[in-house]
């Protein structure tokens, strides 16, 4: 995974590739960190205390819990706010973002969806919204999100609902023809021969809970501006089980080579990562470099959490 080189990934493994269409998701796994909660036991939503504040909350009575980054909240009969950053929540802390985005530029159009927990925003929005935290503006991502819906052809209005709510029976798609692995903690998305992201979770619990927000609202809306509808995939031209087997093996071995292929023309290194916040022997810094941004949990060099995607997207 020499792709990643600014985080040691010693004793992380890349499992067999899988693509719906231009999108292709391969599985990282590897040892899981011991500690720290799962989104849904410890990341609570307790509030929206007005326009662009949001605060949550711990209710573990043990763990740390770490905020996935750029998760956005969905609310009934209210407008909805997106992070611009990770964070820890120490168990029973509660924590106020006060630079929180609304991603509804007027009332009304809610993500009234009641599956929907929680959501990530889309890969396009993410390098801005990295670059916002801090700036306590509640409207300070609706310029991005307007340019996002003029290029999916749709109203250029700071609406992040006309997105992923309208196109949701699309986008949703993504999460039966992307697998989850049994003991997947992670996971490199492509577009394309392309690395746009890099997500590595604590324990494959904790990658379980945010798997549909990655692959759905993250990762999908730019896999489905490129390729609408997805494409049936062409049968084999075998005539026995055994023929099937043997082709099938060697699909997977020359995609396994393909993507491989793919990382290390990558090339994602950042010149310095710098420490944001620090929790005991953990520290949630920042990586800001010419092709990548995000944010990662490291323990002694070791990659606890990371959430990273290419700032650029063609």
């Amino acid at each position: 995974m020499t792709a990643l080189a600014m985080i040691d990934l010693a004793g992380f493994r890349l499992g067999v590739p899988q693509r719906a269409g231009i999108l292709t998701m391969v599985p990282v796994f590897g040892p899981a960190y011991p500690g720290v909660l799962s989104p849904r036991d410890g990341v609570k939503l307790a509030r929206v205390d007005g326009y662009g504040t949001v605060i949550l909350r711990n209710q573990g009575s043990d763990g740390v819990a770490i905020v996935p980054l750029h998760i956005g909240y969905v609310q009934d009969g209210a407008q909805n706010h997106a992070l611009c950053r990770s964070a820890f929540l120490a168990a029973g802390q509660e924590l106020r973002f006060a630079d929180a985005c609304c991603v509804q530029e007027t009332v009304g159009g809610y993500l009234g969806e009641r599956d929907q927990w929680f959501f990530t925003l889309p890969l396009e929005l993410r390098p801005a919204a990295l670059e916002l935290r801090g700036q306590s503006d509640y409207s300070k991502l609706w310029p991005a999100i307007r340019t996002l819906n003029r290029d999916y052809r749709l109203p250029a209005r700071g609406h992040l609902e006309s997105i992923l709510a309208r196109k949701r029976g699309v986008l949703t798609q993504f999460r039966s023809r992307l697998e989850l692995a049994a003991g997947q903690l992670g996971a490199l998305f492509f577009l394309g021969s392309r690395l746009v992201g890099a997500e590595i979770a604590p324990s494959p619990a904790f990658f379980a809970d945010v798997w549909p927000a990655l692959v759905c609202f993250a990762y999908g809306p730019a896999a489905m501006r490129r390729e609408p509808l997805p494409t049936e995939a062409e049968p084999f031209a075998v005539s026995t089980l055994d023929e099937l087997v043997a082709a099938r093996a060697a699909q997977a071995a020359e995609r396994a080579g393909e993507v491989r292929g793919w990382i290390d023309a990558a090339n994602w290194s950042a010149p310095s990562v710098v420490e944001e916040d620090r929790y005991l022997h953990m520290r949630l810094c920042t990586v800001d470099g010419e092709h990548v941004a995000g944010q990662v949990v490291l323990a002694e060099d070791r990659p606890v959490y990371a959430s990273l995607f290419a700032k650029k997207i063609v």
